[in-house]
C-alpha cells in the first residue's frame, strides 16, 4: 500500500499526543466521579455503585464507537458540500469503516488529512460518553436496577450524546453556525447529563432512608468516609485542564481556536481554567462553613468549573473569577430546588443542569459578539467566524439539549416502570444493593 508521507510529519505526533491525552483525562474524570460517589452513598452501597458506575460508563463508550463519531463528522461533511452527507460519513465512520480501520499513514491527505487527529479525535466522543454516563448514574445510585440503567448508556452512547455534539459541539455544527457557544463540552456533556439525571431521579423516586432536606436515620446516617469524595474532587480537578486543552483546534502558525471556531490561546485557557476552580472553591469554602457541611469544600471548585466552562476559550480571567464564585451558590439553589420538588438528586442536576445553563446563558452576555462557528478557507453560511455569540442562541441551544436527553429518557424510564420496574423494591434498598447484587454485605 501506499505510504503518504504528509500524515507522517512531528507536528501531526504533536496534535496526537496532546489528543490523545486529553481524551484519556476524561477516564480520570469517571474516576474521580466514581470517588465523589464513593464518598457519598451509605455504606451498603458502596460496591454496587462503582460497579453500576463502571458498566453504565463502559456501555455508553462502547455503543459510541459503532457510529457516534460519524454523526459528528456529518456536520463536516454538509459544511463541504459532500453529496449525501449523512449516508457518507456513516459509511466512512462507522466502526467498520475504511477511516476507522485504516492506518493513517496509508490514507490519502486529499481524502483525509491528519487523519491520525482525526481518528484519535474518535475517543473524545467515546470518552464523553463515559463521562456523561457516569454523572447520570451520580444522580440515581442506590436505587435503580441495572437494566434500564445500562439500556439508556446504550441508548445514549449510541445516539443521543453525540447528536448533542452533532448539534452544538463543533465548528460547522447547526446550532453554532447560528451563534450557539460552547468550549468545554458544558451542552453535550453537562447540560445532556444533568437533563436526564432529572428525569431518572424523578421517576426513581427518593432513596429508602433519606430525608429530603433533612437528617437521615441513625441506621442511614450520613456517610464519614468524605475523604475518597475529596481525592476524586481532586482528581477531576487535575484532569479537566488537559480536557479543556483538547477542545479546540491547533492549527501551527495561526494560533489556536475554541471548538466553535473563537480565537483562543493556551495560556488565557489553562489560566481561566485554574481561576475557576480557585474562585469556585472559595465559594464551596463560604457555603461549607455556613452550612457546617464539610462536601462544599470539594464540591466548589467543581461547580466553578461548570458553570464557566463554555467561557474558558473567551473569557478574561477576571470575567471567569466573578461567574466561577457565584457557582457553587447556583448549586446551592438548584439542591433547594430539588428538595422541594421532592427530587431526590443533591448532586447532578444543581451541579450540572443548573450551572451549565446558567453559565452557558451568561456566556453569551459576557462574549455577545464574540466571532463564532464556520472553518478555515469556507465561505458564505460556513464561512470562517461567520457567526456571533449571543445569549438568545445560548439559551435556544440549552433548550435543544435538553429536549433531546429528556424525552428518550423519559420514555425508557416509562416502559422499565411497566414491565420489570425502574428501581429496587424496597426491601432490596433496605438490605443494601452490595447485598442483593453481589451477596456482600459492607463493613
Amino acid at each position: 500500500m501506499q505510504v503518504f508521507k504528509d500524515q507522517l510529519t512531528i507536528e501531526n505526533y504533536y496534535l496526537d499526543f496532546l489528543y490523545s491525552l486529553a481524551a484519556m483525562c476524561v477516564v480520570l474524570i469517571v474516576l474521580g466521579i466514581g470517588f465523589i460517589d464513593g464518598g457519598l452513598v451509605r455504606t451498603k452501597n458502596v460496591l454496587d455503585a462503582w460497579v453500576q458506575k463502571i458498566g453504565a460508563a463502559i456501555i455508553g463508550g462502547l455503543s459510541t464507537l459503532v457510529f457516534g463519531y460519524a454523526l459528528w463528522q456529518w456536520s463536516f461533511n454538509q459544511a463541504f458540500g459532500v453529496p449525501n452527507p449523512l449516508k457518507q460519513a456513516l459509511k466512512d465512520w462507522w466502526v467498520g469503516g475504511p477511516n476507522v480501520t485504516t492506518f493513517a499513514n496509508y490514507i490519502d491527505p486529499k481524502i483525509l488529512p491528519e487523519a491520525d487527529t482525526q481518528q484519535i479525535f474518535l475517543l473524545f466522543f467515546m470518552t464523553f460518553s463515559m463521562a456523561t454516563m457516569a454523572l447520570v448514574h451520580s444522580a440515581v445510585v442506590e436505587r435503580i436496577k441495572a437494566l434500564p440503567l445500562y439500556t439508556i448508556a446504550l441508548v445514549v452512547g449510541l445516539i443521543t450524546s453525540p447528536l448533542a455534539g452533532y448539534l452544538c459541539w463543533g465548528s460547522v455544527s447547526p446550532l453554532t453556525n447560528r451563534g450557539v457557544h460552547d468550549f468545554d463540552g458544558v451542552y453535550p456533556l453537562y447540560i445532556f447529563a444533568g437533563t436526564t439525571a432529572l428525569v431518572l431521579a424523578w421517576r426513581l423516586k427518593p432513596r429508602r432512608g433519606i430525608m429530603l432536606g433533612g437528617q437521615a436515620s441513625v441506621a442511614d446516617r450520613p456517610p464519614t468516609n468524605l475523604w475518597m469524595t475529596g481525592a476524586g474532587a481532586m482528581i477531576i480537578v487535575f484532569a479537566l485542564p488537559f480536557v479543556a486543552l483538547g477542545s479546540g483546534y491547533v492549527v501551527p502558525g495561526e494560533g489556536f481556536f475554541g471548538i466553535s471556531m473563537t480565537t483562543s490561546g493556551f495560556g488565557i485557557v489553562m489560566i481561566n481554567v485554574l481561576t475557576a476552580f480557585l474562585a469556585g472553591g472559595v465559594g464551596g469554602l463560604l457555603i461549607a462553613y455556613k452550612e457546617r457541611q464539610a462536601a462544599w469544600v470539594f464540591l466548589g471548585p467543581i461547580s466553578g468549573a461548570i458553570i464557566c466552562g463554555a467561557l474558558f476559550d473567551v473569557g478574561r480571567p477576571w470575567d471567569v473569577a466573578i461567574l466561577a464564585f457565584f457557582g457553587p451558590f447556583v448549586t446551592l439553589l438548584g439542591q433547594k430546588l430539588m428538595v422541594k420538588l421532592g427530587i431526590d438528586d443533591p448532586k447532578v442536576v444543581p451541579l450540572a443542569l443548573c450551572n451549565g445553563v446558567v453559565g452557558t446563558i451568561a456566556t453569551g452576555f459576557i462574549a455577545w459578539g464574540d466571532k463564532t462557528g464556520g472553518y478555515f478557507g469556507l465561505e458564505g453560511k460556513y464561512g470562517f467566524q461567520h457567526a456571533s455569540i449571543n445569549p438568545g442562541w445560548q439559551a435556544i441551544g440549552a433548550l435543544a439539549i435538553i429536549a433531546l436527553a429528556g424525552i428518550p429518557t423519559l420514555i425508557i424510564a416509562l416502559i422499565f416502570e411497566k414491565t420489570s420496574g425502574l428501581a429496587v423494591d424496597d426491601a432490596g434498598q433496605d438490605a443494601g444493593l452490595d447485598h442483593v447484587y453481589w451477596d456482600h454485605a459492607s463493613a
